[in-house]
């Protein structure tokens, strides 16, 4: 599962999701989806997202492994 901090990220930039949406090319929706874990983003769209923050992809987003695995 990936978790994200985009939300804590933006709240820190005092962003709107619909301004990190214009930023990064997609839809505000698609934001919001990223910060309730319904969506995982296209490589693009992480590193995109990370850039907008000035952060490296890792410190927006973690992979933590299922307890099946």
């Amino acid at each position: 599962m990936i978790k994200n901090r985009i939300k804590e990220l933006r709240a820190r930039h005092n962003m709107k999701q619909e301004e990190l949406a214009k930023l990064v090319g997609v839809r505000r929706e698609t934001i919001g989806n990223l910060e309730k874990g319904r969506y995982n983003p296209s490589l693009v769209l992480a590193w995109n997202i990370a850039e907008v923050f000035g952060v490296s992809i890792e410190e927006v987003f973690t992979v933590e492994k299922d307890e099946e695995e």
